[in-house]
């Protein structure tokens, strides 16, 4: 009899998890939707932070996610600022952006960050940073100072409170829908749930 209430409770709890995930386990909406830059495609928005472990950890499985994106789907980095030091580094990542060189860089920097422990915080650190990646010198510093890169900035620090973000790794999905660990768990859910809610916004 005992046997009989634990296979039917287990059973029960495998049945759940299954369409608990379809039926929007792994992701929250937004309390505030936003719009998005192309209402024709789907927007995913990944808020990062170079400084940040499980972001580290999470962009193996992202960059493979990225490397097949559906023609509809619009993919968006967009660091995360909640103090001067993430803002330092969301401007090296914004410095790359106008550069051109965002592919070249954005591995390099994380490993830097994360396993060379280089502080890359100041324009010294991150020009010499720039230039053994091939840029020129000159060229990193006019896109560091430049009024795109300001710009930027000052666009970043509203972004993760418009969107409700308060960690990172977190995605938002076509301006509708939150997916970070917390909803998702592991970072394979987190794909996952992103890979659903993509299916979902193309219907």
């Amino acid at each position: 009899m005992l046997k009989n209430v634990i296979k039917t409770v287990l059973l029960s709890l495998v049945i759940f998890s299954g369409a608990g995930f379809a039926a929007g386990k792994g992701y929250k909406d937004l309390s505030a939707p936003q719009p998005t830059q192309d209402p024709t495609k789907v927007e995913v928005i990944e808020f990062f932070w170079y400084g940040c472990p499980h972001c580290y950890q999470f962009e193996p499985s992202l960059e493979k996610w990225h490397s097949s994106l559906p023609a509809n789907v619009t993919f968006i980095r967009q660091p995360a600022v909640f103090s001067e030091l993430w803002g330092k580094h969301a401007k090296a990542y914004f410095t790359a952006e106008v550069l051109g060189v965002v592919d070249k860089v954005h591995a390099d920097f994380f490993h830097a960050i994360q396993v060379d422990k280089q502080p890359l915080t100041s324009e010294d650190e991150l020009a010499r940073f720039f230039v053994a990646h091939g840029v020129d010198e000159a060229a990193f510093h006019d896109a560091y100072n430049s009024f795109i890169v300001d710009t930027k900035m000052r666009q970043a620090k509203t972004m993760g409170p418009r969107y409700g973000i308060t960690g990172v790794p977190a995605v938002v999905v076509n301006g509708k829908y939150l997916v970070n660990s917390r909803t998702a768990g592991s970072h394979e859910d987190m794909i996952k749930a992103i890979n659903e809610l993509i299916v979902q916004e193309s219907k």
